[in-house]
């Protein structure tokens, strides 16, 4: 029991480590998209044998486009793997992090594109 509660508890620090490193995200950035704490969010990364409570996990994760299982195990889910592709996962974080404005006219333009492919079509 010790050693698999001990397994987890390293796998989430180093796959947290691991996503932000991918993600070009640094702790601060992570913080205000999760709402949780730089300063938890340190102890995370950096106190031994700290792991998340479930709903900061859930946060942690939904900030990160990751499920919670890919920060514990580092295993993503087949069905998420296929769907979400990290080009797609990128694109995805980066709107997350555009201001409610940004994100419209992001919107706006792809439309406009595929209206336009559609029209040329």
């Amino acid at each position: 029991m010790l050693f698999s509660t001990m397994l987890r508890i390293m796998g989430f620090k180093e796959n947290l480590k691991s996503e932000l490193a991918y993600q070009g995200i640094l702790v601060k950035e992570l913080a205000a998209l999760s709402g949780i704490s730089r300063h938890t969010l340190d102890n995370y990364l950096n106190v031994r044998e700290r792991i998340p409570t479930a709903d900061v996990a859930v946060k942690i994760a939904r900030a990160l486009g990751v499920s919670v299982e890919y920060l514990i195990t580092g295993e993503e889910n087949r069905l998420e793997k296929t769907a979400l592709g990290p080009e797609i996962r990128t694109l995805i974080q980066n709107f997350k992090q555009l201001d409610e404005n940004d994100r419209k006219m992001v919107v706006a333009i792809v439309q406009l594109y595929k209206n336009q492919r559609k029209n040329r079509g």
